[in-house]
């Protein structure tokens, strides 16, 4: 089915038939209903046989067979499943109506059934895995009936077996996730059937890497009695591949890069190779190994002498002649080039003339061990990863046969995509994606942290610009990512299905297939998943520190732990309500992943308010150092519930470390965020009562570097606020400064402040009041100062008062103005949330809904852009009507930060990414805010636990000119790739914190 085709979402199978229905992304042929034009597979307990060629492919034999188990799996009926001739294709033992099941040109009885009806299959003839399902009448002598799947390959044949099993409700994770298999009585298939023409990507595959401790502490469990293979000590035996195998057929993946760091799929099993032939997948190896070896692990045991073809090219190649002769026989795809052992760079001196000689030397052994003249018939792919895509860049290039496959940056951001030019090589183009990944600013490998909307807006673009010919994706351990795997395969196997508007029907349809749920709860579902890999892809896991989330600034850290409480509060309840059965794989796909997410977030930042409470004196961080030490226990436990469900089925798959890096490489062990403690037996300097305002480090009365700047002999503490203000209030917190209780009352001198609670009792085992203050704007007029005092009687000393100032500045808006409003010192604007959208050309500026760091982005759409690029004032824009009382300092300028979703010069350099920003009818200014790298590198920005793939965000500020009063902002595309999340205009007023200020009132 050729890509794009984005209008078409009207027709995507989503479930939107009916709930009873399980595929995604199909058009549905399934019903579980009885109707006049419905085929019968079961019904009254009895099955139609399956009937199938002799001559076959052993791949589509052993599929038809578990298509046989599946349908016994959801009906309790099992059909026969027989292998029968031309010759005996009249055996009246057939019955009346049978499914036909062979592939085009190989099967002989299905070339008997198109012979004898004339079936037309012009539309997957000579197609790659394509496919055609429907009722023929009187396809052989004696069947009245049949449903027939025919496939224009083998694996098309295989594809139409497990499309259909899918949805008789059979998920392709019914073993690997353990989702139960939902009952029905009968099965029926509507006579035009389902069909599906060649998929958007030609290869379509997974990568095992990064997997120790978890999948192969795993693996060496499950499937072998404790040693591995023998010269390697690889558990990834042909037991664990073929289970492999065939889930990745069965999401209409078809190609594999194996485990590499500890393992060697040539040489650990004998059978790995024959049997994945056998079932129909088409084996490959990563970027770093060379002619379908193993490296390093091969090349370590069995190389002799150096890596380097420039001192030692004979052995070299010796070496991978054994790895082409060995994989000879069987379907694959031959990586090409070299890189140093080790996934490392080749040693320097080594230049573009040495590398081209080593391609046009394995090209030839290729057609030597072939014994073709033809080098283009034998599939070969060259990886454009880190330091070779520096070596493209620099002039090395490779024949048009050859595949390139470009890559991210090994955190969801392609670094480049083909260009024009690039785009009628015979061998086409692809992508190397990310999920997991070991290496700078940090490992990330412990749990899902990659969002399906930032996959969609990067690989769309993958579509758009013709790089279909490849995609595999880094998937470390395989579990815990496997939606995001199935989202992967199911992009690549059909993205025309796929557009902005109906991206979360992916995640609704995926739960309803899984856990048999409800709309509502499939809808509550989806929202989970999206909140909680938003959170963990705004920053990985392993990047969390004490102080990620702002502990004073916009109660940040706060609204983040109740949105995660919250989510956990909805998974408990739907995990609480799912049958026994279920209960499994919605622990392993939904649960363990918020309540993980949910601990460690609370660990780091009860790490953060302890330490920060007791540098103000306040006996509560103790009750934090407790919390941070009870979840830290909390944490193993989740990680122990894990590997006990199914009676420890999924032993180690948690194994993985992920507390307190200290480096970009994995901690050899989980260890404990810093904490501290105050001495709960003695009282603070400055008293027993602690007053700490909102939004401050300090505290009072005493001395307090965050008091002032002096950090001694600071005034006491004040407060503002404005009508505008996100949160509507403000609070001070009251606390206890050792262990004698106190009681306080709080009195101001206005009559418009609301104090509550305004009187409290402190103590050691009540430590804590938080005091919120909240202004009846009816009775304020322009600025009104208050003053609130919080007197303390403390028991056996002297009585204690501190006196907070309370500004209330009361702001207005004209009548009549529609838009974003000024509220503590800023204007914060969702970039969804836009009051006029302007096309051009065909372009306009489309949401992405999920995307990104807070609520959404937006993007010029269509993906493709129409290779269009433009000048500021030209292109699609979007515009924001909002209103300021202030500029910085009043000296009439403010600065407009626009977060933007990192993303690289994918286009080339002399395409940068820019966006151009226009306030009313001054002069746009463009800033073009990704800078060159030298080929092969990122930008210097982009790295380091505080660039920008750390923080998940690229800030491009600008200062504009601009008086108080109503304005209109206009974003103008530039480059069609950007997506646009926030933007903040600063009056003054902005503080720091990691999401940026909420967004404003909108009036």
């Amino acid at each position: 089915m050729a890509p794009g085709g984005w209008a078409c979402a009207a027709i995507v199978g989503l479930l939107a038939f009916t709930s009873s229905v399980y595929g995604i992304g199909q058009d549905t042929c399934v019903s579980f209903k009885s109707s006049s034009s419905a085929f019968t597979v079961v019904n009254s307990g009895k099955a139609a046989p399956i009937l199938l060629s002799p001559d076959e492919w052993p791949g589509v034999q052993r599929a038809a067979f578990d298509f046989a188990s599946d349908i016994q799996q959801v009906t309790g009926v099992k059909p026969s499943l027989r292998n029968i001739t031309s010759s005996n294709s009249s055996d009246s033992s057939l019955g009346s109506t049978a499914i036909i099941v062979g592939t085009l040109g190989k099967s002989s009885l299905i070339d008997e059934v198109v012979n004898r009806t004339k079936l037309d299959v012009s539309s997957i003839q000579g197609q790659w895995e394509a496919f055609l399902a429907k009722e023929v009448a009187n396809p052989l002598p004696g069947v009245q009936s049949a449903y027939v799947m025919i496939g224009a390959d083998k694996r098309g044949t295989i594809f139409a077996l497990y499309d259909h099993s899918e949805q008789f409700g059979v998920s392709p994770w019914y073993w690997w996730a353990d989702v139960p298999i939902t009952k029905h009585n009968s099965l029926f298939v509507t006579s035009s059937g389902c069909s599906h023409g060649s998929p958007t990507v030609k290869y379509r595959g997974l990568f095992l890497n990064d997997e120790q401790p978890a999948l192969q502490n795993w693996a060496m469990e499950k499937f072998t009695n404790g040693t591995g293979a023998a010269l390697t000590g690889s558990p990834f035996n042909h037991f664990f591949y073929t289970k492999l195998f065939e889930l990745i057929l069965r999401m209409k993946g078809n190609y594999l890069w194996p485990a590499q760091w500890s393992s060697a799929f040539g040489i650990d099993d004998t059978q790995n190779q024959p049997l994945a032939d056998w079932w129909g997948i088409v084996m490959g190896t990563s970027h770093e190994e060379p002619m379908m070896r193993s490296i390093p692990v091969e090349w370590n045991l069995l190389g002799v002498g150096a890596w380097d073809y420039s001192t030692n090219q004979q052995n070299v190649y010796n070496f991978w002649k054994v790895g082409v002769e060995r994989a000879r026989p069987y379907e694959g795809v031959y990586t090409i080039g070299m890189r140093g052992n080790g996934e490392l760079p080749l040693s320097e001196g080594q230049n573009v003339q040495l590398l081209e000689q080593i391609v046009a030397d394995q090209r030839q052994l290729l057609m030597d061990v072939f014994n073709t003249t033809d080098v283009t018939t034998i599939p070969q792919v060259w990886t454009l990863y880190k330091e070779v895509e520096g070596y493209y860049e620099d002039g090395m290039r490779v024949p048009d046969d050859v595949i390139l496959l470009w890559s991210d940056d090994n955190w969801g951001n392609v670094r480049r995509y083909p260009i024009p030019s690039e785009r009628n090589r015979t061998g086409g183009s692809g992508v190397y994606y990310h999920v997991d990944y070991v290496g700078d600013p940090r490992d990330y490998k412990w749990i899902t942290s990659s969002q399906i909307e930032k996959t969609f807006d990067q690989l769309s673009t993958a579509v758009a610009r013709d790089a279909t010919n490849m995609w595999i994706l880094n998937v470390g351990d395989l579990k815990p990512y496997e939606m995001h795997s199935e989202f992967f395969l199911t992009l690549g196997w059909d993205a025309s299905k796929w557009n902005p508007s109906n991206l979360n029907t992916f995640v609704t349809s995926w739960a309803q297939r899984e856990f048999d749920l409800s709309a509502s709860d499939a809808a509550e579902v989806a929202g989970i998943i999206a909140n909680v890999t938003r959170h963990n892809a705004r920053r990985k896991p392993e990047l969390l520190n004490s102080t990620t989330y702002s502990l004073t600034n916009y109660r940040e850290a706060d609204n983040v732990l109740a949105m995660l409480q919250g989510l956990n509060n909805a998974s408990t309840r739907i995990y609480n309500q799912l049958p026994s059965d279920a209960k499994p794989a919605f622990f392993q796909l939904v649960h363990h992943p918020v309540q993980a997410t949910l601990t460690l977030t609370n660990m780091w930042i009860s790490a953060g308010i302890n330490n920060l409470r007791a540098s103000q004196a306040r006996l509560s961080a103790n009750d934090f150092m407790d919390e941070v030490e009870q979840l830290f226990d909390q944490d193993y436990a989740i990680e122990v519930d894990y590997h006990s469900i199914l009676n420890g089925k999924w032993d180690h798959m948690m194994d993985q470390t992920h507390v307190m890096y200290y480096y970009w490489q994995q901690p050899m062990a989980d260890t404990m965020p810093f904490v501290t403690k105050v001495q709960p037996k003695k009282q603070a300097l400055a008293g027993a009562m602690r007053i700490i305002p909102e939004g401050s480090s300090g505290a009072w009365p005493g001395d307090n570097m965050n008091n002032c700047a002096q950090g001694y002999g600071c005034p006491n503490p004040s407060i503002s606020i404005d009508p505008f203000v996100p949160a509507g209030n403000r609070f001070v917190d009251v606390s206890a400064g050792g262990p004698t209780p106190f009681t306080f009352n709080a009195t101001s001198n206005a009559s418009w402040l609301d104090i509550s609670p305004a009187k409290g009792s402190i103590s050691a085992s009540s430590p804590e009041q938080r005091v919120f203050l909240d202004v009846d704007w009816t009775k304020v007029t322009s600025a009104e100062s208050a003053v609130i005092t919080f007197a303390a009687n403390v028991q056996n000393q002297p009585p204690m008062s501190v006196t907070v100032t309370f500004t209330a500045n009361k702001t207005v808006v004209p009548s009549g103005f529609s838009g974003f409003v000024e509220g503590d010192g800023t204007v914060s604007i969702e970039a969804a949330h836009a009051s006029r959208n302007t096309s051009v050309s065909g372009l306009t500026w489309a949401e992405i809904p999920g995307i990104g760091k807070t609520l959404s982005g937006v993007t010029p759409w269509p993906r493709g852009g129409n290779e269009l690029n433009f000048t500021a004032g030209n292109g699609p824009s979007i515009e924001y009507d909002f209103y300021l009382f202030n500029t910085i300092a009043q000296g009439g300028n403010v600065t407009i930060t626009t977060l933007v979703s990192p993303s690289l010069n994918s286009l080339g350099d002399d395409r940068p990414l820019g966006i151009a920003l226009q306030i009313d009818g001054g002069e746009p200014q463009t800033s073009h805010f990704v800078p060159p790298a030298t080929p092969g590198n990122l930008p210097d920005a982009w790295d380091g636990v505080d660039g920008w793939v750390a923080n998940s965000i690229i800030e491009v500020p600008m200062v504009f000119p601009v008086q108080p009063g109503a304005h209109t902002l206009k974003v103008w595309m530039i480059e069609p790739t950007v997506v646009v999340q926030k933007i903040v205009i600063d009056t003054g007023g902005v503080r720091p914190s990691y999401l940026g200020p909420p967004e404003s009132v909108r009036v």
